[in-house]
């Protein structure tokens, strides 16, 4: 029986993002006259990231949001040293949040096409701050979807089961009706099998592959696949 409802990680489901690191290594030149390597410029966008991650559920409203951002260009600068730890986040963080540009997989339009003509109803359960649905705007893919759930606006992140039964709501749907799909074992396919959720891995062709996928979970390499 075809889901009542699909739910969809967004980012290297929907989106991908572009490599910043050689376009805020330009873009420290060319608005702060700092000169630094795409390798140095990785290394701090790495380390920003992976801050992200841990605190983007803070950011619940704009003001937190700001704050948040204003913290990961203070790590940006202090990773990078030298000039750039003088520059005030402040003045840092347009710079950086010029240098990250999202991108749609080239599948994702006709396939949530397809979905939404099959009669499905489209939930975004994303890890991410409250700028989600802003992003998918600015993609085009907000208008494809029937919904969107952040771990910010839940104040829980996968693989939590709050915000798969967010998600289940906004789209009508009981657990049983849904399948849920993402690229991450732990956040997506654990999260969503937890909750009673028909899960379903993402594993794209040039996602690493750390483990094998267990029997009893169905695996696509693109979103055409389901």
């Amino acid at each position: 029986m075809a889901p009542r409802a699909i739910l969809l990680d967004a980012l290297g489901t929907l989106l991908a993002i572009e490599d910043p690191a050689p376009r805020l290594a330009g873009l420290l030149r060319e608005r702060h006259a700092i000169e630094v390597s795409s390798a140095q410029a990785g290394q701090a966008l790495r380390a920003e990231m992976s801050y992200y991650r841990v605190h983007c559920i803070r950011a619940a409203d704009a003001e937190r949001l700001q704050a948040l951002r204003l913290e990961c260009a203070a790590i940006v600068a202090r990773e990078l040293g030298g000039a750039a730890a003088e520059l005030a986040p402040a003045s840092l963080l347009p710079t950086l949040l010029d240098s990250l540009r999202f991108v749609v997989f080239p599948e994702v339009p006709r396939a949530l096409e397809r979905f939404r003509a099959a009669g499905a109803r489209l939930v975004v359960a994303s890890n991410w701050d409250i700028s989600l649905q802003a992003v998918l705007r600015e993609t085009g893919l907000l208008e494809l979807l029937d919904g969107v759930v952040t771990s910010a606006e839940i104040g829980a992140s996968k693989p939590s089961g709050e915000l798969f039964a967010a998600a289940l709501a906004l789209a009508g749907a009981e657990a049983w009706q849904a399948a849920h799909i993402g690229d991450s074992f732990s956040e997506d396919v654990e999260g969503a099998t937890a909750a009673g959720i028909e899960a379903v891995w993402l594993r794209r062709a040039n996602q690493p592959q750390a483990r094998a996928a267990p029997p009893a979970v169905r695996v696509i390499t693109t979103l055409e696949d389901f």
